[in-house]
């Protein structure tokens, strides 16, 4: 992905479409391979976050703000993006989307108990929120991805062991699919994650759907539960406990539970397996989705 870099001057023009003046300062940030992120800060100390999206179009960046909206306007914790003036949430410049958030002052959240107890309700509540019905289904990160991924190996010829992993799980959908289903995040990993004195955000909602509910709760102990290559028990009882301090999880959502993991840990695998190896190759990551499937010869907690 080619970074966009973006000068005070051509912030400033920005921002003022939206009401706001006097920029003072831009600074990029770190994180996010889909997108380029600046922090900005106006003269009366009002900070946001300008986001130019660099491979998602206006249709895809409209949608996923319009669902980020709609949840924040449920009283679900995460930054209401900003409105332009010309009543929509994104800005077409150099024919990519730019949008505005507020910058959101505090920490990654940390993986102790009363930590992850709480991410884990909040999880659980926005379960709760009825779907829109414009809420899309496919994860992207799921089946269609490793369909993608299969059609580029045909093409070229290039099968190796961990596609061949991809297509032998394809199976473990079926056992899933009469599961609850809700609005789920698909990507609660730490950097997503933002907490000061003991208050959370969530940010970066681009693979929501409505889903498996259960699949994001094991997706957030995909993302939050292992250390050094190894799952934490604690960690997973505080995930579990917070959640069904507010949504019980039933007997079928319990069984299916080892599956599911080695779906959330798959789709990760798969989605640095596209990014890394064939998106943007020859960077030090190119090896991470190694680092999930070293995860699925593992004794779990559940």
């Amino acid at each position: 992905m080619a970074y966009t870099e973006v000068s005070l001057e051509e912030a400033s023009e920005v921002i003022e479409k939206a009401g706001y003046r006097e920029l003072v300062s831009i600074e990029k940030l770190d994180g996010g391979w889909a997108n380029s992120n600046y922090k900005l800060v106006l003269k009366n100390n009002t900070k946001l976050v300008l986001k130019i999206w660099n491979e998602q179009n206006k249709d895809q960046v409209n949608y996923l703000l319009k669902i980020t909206s709609y949840l924040a306007n449920s009283g679900f914790p995460t930054p209401a993006p900003i409105v332009f003036d010309n009543g929509d949430f994104l800005i077409i410049r150099d024919n990519l989307p730019w949008t505005i958030l507020p910058f959101i002052e505090g920490n990654w959240l940390k993986s102790d108990y009363e930590s992850l107890f709480t991410l884990a309700r909040i999880q659980a509540e926005m379960h709760l929120i009825t779907p829109p019905t414009y809420l899309k289904n496919d994860f992207s990160m799921g089946l269609s991805l490793f369909e993608k991924l299969f059609e580029i190996a045909d093409n070229n010829n290039e099968w190796n062991d961990f596609l061949l992993l991809l297509k032998s799980s394809k199976s473990l959908y079926q056992s899933i699919e009469n599961l609850p289903r809700g609005i789920i995040h698909g990507d609660l990993f730490p950097d997503n994650v933002i907490c000061k004195n003991n208050s959370i955000s969530i940010l970066d909602f681009e693979e929501v759907c409505n889903d498996v509910l259960v699949f994001d709760l094991m997706m957030t102990f995909v993302g939050f539960g292992w250390e050094n290559g190894e799952p934490i028990g604690e960690r997973w009882n505080a995930i579990l406990d917070g959640y069904q301090s507010v949504r019980k999880l039933s007997k079928e959502e319990i069984s299916a539970l080892p599956d599911l993991h080695k779906l959330a840990t798959l789709s990760i695998a798969a989605w640095r397996y596209w990014q890394f190896k064939i998106n943007i190759p020859g960077t030090e990551h190119e090896n991470r989705y190694l680092e999930m499937t070293s995860r699925l010869d593992k004794v779990l907690p559940f």
